[in-house]
């Protein structure tokens, strides 16, 4: 499927529910992430939203209001991260991903963040 698509946010959303570890990475955990890809080969930016309440997470296209975090990056940042061909902390060092809002409560939540990772791997993409 192709990345950042419709398609796509669906099986993030499937993912992040049928992954043990983020499951278990959840529990408690009140996180609302904002994601923002600019650059996209067809033009238009994406946006698209994690919000995780009550041991539960909701992917969606779109813009969260009530985000605790957001993440804007390029397309090709964006790619690079997906495909492991580019390290998220070294991206945010070198300002090619940038993150505004509470950032303390990002880094509490670090583990969540991984789970998450880990459980968007499992996804075959199309770039």
């Amino acid at each position: 499927m192709q990345f950042l698509s419709e398609e796509y946010v669906a099986a993030t959303a499937d993912a992040l529910a049928s992954h043990a570890g983020f499951n278990t990475a959840i529990s408690g955990v009140e996180l609302a992430l904002q994601f923002r890809v600019t650059d996209m080969p067809e033009g238009d930016d994406v946006a698209y939203y994690v919000d995780i309440r009550g041991d539960a997470a909701v992917v969606s296209l779109g813009e969260l209001e009530t985000a605790d975090v957001t993440i804007t990056n390029n397309y090709e940042t964006a790619t690079g991260i997906s495909t492991g061909d580019l390290n998220t902390q070294m991206a945010f060092m070198t300002g090619k991903l940038k993150v505004s809002g509470e950032m303390a409560k990002l880094m509490l939540n670090q583990n969540t963040i991984n789970e998450m990772t880990k459980a968007m791997g499992q996804i075959e993409v199309e770039y």
